[in-house]
């Protein structure tokens, strides 16, 4: 097994095991509030500090740093690396606090914007939630930094394994202080600091092993961070103008009553599961291989790359649309539906998350797109993607949402999702073409996927009055079964296959000019 396979595998394993105790963590929200009107004050909360993190943490910070770090590594000594990231989070506990002390203070302000479908007293809870989980985003900025140092030293378990502290401390907000507290789901916003704390704290003996040390400096300013500024801004844009996206959504959703924004959210966490452990845990993977490449000016390899990282990406995404399009709504029972939240909370998230599974296999490429951009120093592409992206998102949400309500919200983000993929490859591909052979997997990976919807959705009308726990299993079961037996006995394990190879990509699949 080569590097890139296992890497993708732990990863995914990792995440995975995340991915499993969020949705532990969903059900437990669901079970405590429903897709009700504290859960809608919560999510609107959160947003603020969550979009930050999008964009100052996980998303352009660490994005950016990783090639720069990477490209130290290869052409210096390390020290200068790490010099570059002691600096960097020097100016982090510098600059975080005071971003802290804006949010917590002007949350009377912007709060009334984001949710202005909600009533006073709704509106008033929000700004407290506000205020309780904004400090979040300096724990886990300093979080995303350590991240990045273990992504480019190529420790991406350890990486991947530190957000399950975050939905550890998430759960002991919701089974232990929300009981104890006055709203209950103050209890879920202290639970958001002490997992933000716990994810810090879990990476800090991995990064230590590195042979990583801190080293308080301020000044002077580290050549790089200069740079890192420069490829930051274009990404800080390009995230800010995704994350319109959902606060457009957020904002409309606001209008159509309790548990518009929640049938949203618990949708967006099912279609984020293999979107999260597979998509992310591939383009994760390969944001150090497109630096080197590019780096040692190797652009066979780039391609190479690129071209692995999206038929990997096919291979694992399509069949799980296909899979959750079948069971989706037997998924959102079987998870959700007990305590607080009842069979129209079900019937109305199992639609939004067919429409959302549209854009399922797009958002996986612009994941690997994006990050192929990055390590090109080309931020700027995934700008303009992302930028006309978002113009078709808001345009098609006041077109769709008064006929199809939450339903049109996950549609338009779909089509969005489509658009930024479609622009992100033309861009990267410009005067390239795909190989034949890799179409033809495509197409290949097209057949497993109607042979899995029939396998599935027979077995599922086989089980129709069985109960929920069956109408997961067996379908999934033997979609599983089947969609294997197809890689292996088709030109699809050639994929698999050159995952295992040394030369690291998929045979015959060399990208032509």
């Amino acid at each position: 097994m080569t590097r890139l396979a296992r890497d993708v595998l732990l990863m995914a394993a990792a995440t995975a095991l995340s991915r499993g105790l969020g949705l532990l963590r969903d059900v437990a929200i669901a079970d405590h509030f429903g897709a009700g009107a504290a859960y809608d004050a919560f999510l609107i909360a959160f947003f603020v500090p969550h979009f930050l993190r999008q964009l100052l943490a996980e998303g352009a910070l660490s994005t950016a740093m990783v090639p720069i770090y990477t490209q130290l590594k290869e052409s210096s000594p390390e020290a200068d690396a790490d010099g570059f990231a002691s600096n960097l989070i020097s100016w982090l506990i510098l600059l975080f606090p005071m971003l802290v002390l804006c949010g917590i203070l002007l949350a009377p302000i912007y709060i009334p914007f984001l949710a202005s479908g909600f009533d006073p007293a709704k509106l008033s809870l929000t700004v407290t939630l506000t205020r309780i989980v904004f400090p979040f985003i300096a724990i886990i900025g300093i979080a995303a930094v350590i991240m990045g140092i273990l992504n480019a030293h190529r420790r991406f378990f350890a990486a991947s394994l530190a957000p399950v502290w975050f939905n550890v401390g998430m759960l002991v907000g919701i089974l232990i202080l929300a009981p104890r507290m006055e709203p209950p789901i103050l209890g879920v916003g202290l639970g958001v600091l002490i997992g933000g704390v716990a994810q810090l704290g879990s990476q800090i003996p991995s990064v230590l092993k590195t042979g990583f040390r801190f080293r308080f400096q301020l000044f002077p300013i580290h050549a790089d961070i200069r740079r890192l500024a420069g490829l930051m801004t274009p990404a800080l844009l390009t995230l800010a103008v995704a994350q319109v996206n959902l606060m457009v959504d957020n904002k409309l959703a606001s209008h159509l009553g309790d548990g518009g924004i929640s049938s949203l959210q618990y949708a967006m966490r099912l279609f984020q599961l293999p979107l999260g452990v597979l998509a992310v845990s591939i383009a994760t993977a390969l944001l150090p291989r497109f630096s080197k490449a590019w780096a040692r000016q190797d652009e066979g390899a780039f391609y190479r790359h690129l071209d692995q990282g999206l038929l990997v990406s096919a291979l694992m995404l399509l069949p799980a649309m296909v899979g959750l399009l079948v069971i989706g709504s037997d998924v959102i029972g079987l998870l959700f539906e007990h305590g607080s939240f009842v069979a129209v909370d079900t019937a109305r998230t199992a639609r939004v998350l067919s429409f959302y599974l549209i854009g399922l296999v797009p958002y996986g490429w612009v994941y690997v797109f994006t990050r192929a951009a990055y390590a090109r120093s080309k931020p700027l592409f995934p700008l303009l993607a992302s930028a006309v992206a978002v113009g078709v998102n808001v345009a098609l949400d006041l077109l769709l949402i008064s006929s199809m309500r939450e339903a049109g919200l996950a549609l338009a983000t779909a089509i969005s999702g489509i658009c930024n993929a479609a622009m992100l490859g033309m861009i990267l591909l410009w005067n390239r073409r795909l190989p034949m052979n890799s179409i033809a997997q495509l197409g290949w990976i097209g057949l497993g996927c109607v042979g899995l919807f029939a396998v599935t959705a027979g077995v599922r009308v086989c089980l129709y009055d069985a109960s929920r726990l069956l109408g997961v299993l067996m379908p999934t079961v033997a979609g599983i079964i089947f969609y294997a037996s197809f890689v292996r006995l088709s030109p699809l394990w050639r994929i698999v296959s050159a995952l295992r190879e040394p030369n690291n990509h998929v045979s015959g699949s060399s990208t032509s000019v």
